[in-house]
């Protein structure tokens, strides 16, 4: 493993025109010209996505659509990775993870936004007939989904009727017409706790959908921020300095001045539009198709030569949407634990197979009784994992809980079936989760187990259990460094 120490963060782009520059300095990016948003682009994201050196695309000259509105897939691969969180390329995913840990998360301080006039978003604004969503290029990105989704790599502001605290969520957005896009809030989200304000009050909620920008606010909508704590403030905390707003001129709520593209508008009470299916990060069609609430598009500002975002799930294996998860919830999980007072967390990591959210691996350094399953349990449940997680599987600090092959080894030979799992019922779950059965989404009992499988060395025999054949860290590196030459194929000379 890297020496981590010394490694300065710096995040070298404000939005992301800066941060494709970066990556086409890495080398990374790709340009297609006349590529269909109703096939084409969704059968990019299948080639591409679950590809960990994946390029970043660029789809430009799309058929239907005004010259230069454009689509970005596929952020969050190859060495650009790092690069987006700010960090050097040498770090493998489990040293990205924790020195995001170490340098954003241990000790950050959010910093509020600040206000400006105006930003690159005003370049345009449409409102009245002249409000179209239709126009930019949302693909159908999966041959069985319902309809278009401009809202994949999106976030939703909302702000708290009665505290008055603003919320950036990743809300996915189906197209319904030119005025009207889904806002597919999850019971518990905070942007759904905010709509229940608002419907108790009788009035419509308030709206500002992202669609393009900076991918670390991105990042961060899809990710479990503290009640009450602005998303948009945690990044400006990650850069060291305030993010710059705009306020929507219908509803007054603050958005990034560079952000690409957004629609301002208001979800009302009673308007229900059928939404989806979608293809899940579950990997199945688990949400099916129902009535969902709906944005009323009342404006749309966007820059010149807008780029939408898209950040399609493709489940049924690691895909982009995993791999950003995995990274930063990883780190986000072994902080909560940390603050929470479990100690010797050595690695935590949520695995991409999972959507980086069902199946998750710990390494503690056993200290005391029970200390595996007071892992387990908090794991489980902090913050940053409640929602969806399926498995924990806590082990010793000699296994790598990064590589799934080594996790389920020693889930394998250091567990008894009967004695090792211990269940927690009644967990929160997702409505994307196809095991939820038909009975319970009906009653609104969106909630499952949870199993905590202790693979760590049995605390009271843990001396007498056998020694393990599997190499230090020390000796894995010599033999890589003496005889990795083998594997390339090539004589050494």
């Amino acid at each position: 493993m890297s020496d981590r120490s010394n490694i300065d963060a710096r995040i070298a782009y404000d939005d992301l025109r800066e941060w494709i520059t970066r990556a086409e300095l890495l080398g990374e990016v790709r340009h297609v010209k006349g590529a269909t948003w109703q096939e084409d682009i969704g059968l990019a994201a299948e080639a591409i996505l679950r590809e960990e050196n994946g390029p970043c695309v660029v789809f430009d000259d799309i058929p239907g659509c005004p010259k230069d509105f454009r689509l970005l897939l596929n952020m969050f691969a190859g060495t650009r990775r790092n690069m987006t969180l700010g960090f050097p390329d040498h770090l493998s995913k489990w040293e990205l993870s924790d020195a995001f840990r170490e340098a954003y998360l241990k000790d950050n301080k959010p910093i509020p936004h600040e206000i400006v006039d105006d930003g690159p978003i005003f370049e345009n604004i449409l409102t009245g007939d002249a409000v179209d969503v239709t126009k930019f290029p949302s693909p159908v990105w999966h041959e069985k989904d319902g309809g278009r989704y401009i809202g994949t790599g999106t976030y939703s502001i909302t702000r708290d009727p009665e505290e008055n605290w603003l919320n950036a969520g990743a809300y996915r957005a189906m197209v319904h017409d030119k005025t009207s896009v889904g806002m597919l809030m999850a019971a518990g989200h905070h942007a759904a706790i905010h709509y229940e304000k608002y419907r108790k009050r009788g009035e419509p909620m308030p709206v500002a959908m992202v669609l393009g920008g900076d991918p670390l606010c991105f990042f961060y909508g899809g990710l479990e921020a503290p009640y009450g704590v602005f998303e948009i403030d945690v990044v400006g905390g990650l850069r060291g300095k305030p993010m710059k707003m705009v306020k929507g001129k219908i509803t007054g709520l603050p958005f990034p001045a560079g952000a690409e593209i957004v629609l301002e508008g208001y979800v009302s009470l009673d308007k229900r539009v059928v939404e989806g299916p979608f293809g899940e990060w579950s990997g199945h069609y688990a949400g099916g198709a129902k009535p969902c609430t709906v944005l009323d598009v009342k404006a749309i500002y966007h820059r010149n030569n807008p780029i939408l975002l898209g950040v399609p799930p493709m489940g049924g294996g690691p895909d982009e949407m995993a791999r950003y998860r995995a990274v930063m919830r990883s780190a986000t999980i072994k902080q909560n634990m940390t603050n929470a007072g479990v100690p010797d967390v050595q690695q935590v990591w949520c695995h991409e197979i999972g959507g980086a959210r069902m199946f998750h691996g710990i390494s503690i350094k056993q200290r005391y009784p029970g200390h595996a399953v007071q892992a387990g349990h908090i794991a489980a449940q902090c913050g940053a994992s409640a929602y969806a997680s399926k498995y924990i599987v806590v082990t010793d600090d000699d296994v790598d809980v990064t590589n799934l092959d080594h996790l389920i080894w020693a889930m394998l030979t250091r567990t008894d079936p009967k004695e090792s799992i211990q269940f927690i019922e009644g967990s929160w779950d997702s409505p994307a989760d196809p095991r939820l059965p038909p009975e319970k989404r009906a009653k609104g009992d969106m909630t499952h187990s949870v199993a905590i499988i202790d693979a760590c060395r049995p605390w009271a025999w843990r001396d007498a259990f056998p020694p393990s054949n599997t190499p230090s860290a020390e000796m894995a590196r010599k033999a890589k460094e003496k005889f990795g030459w083998l594997l390339d194929g090539k004589d050494k000379r």
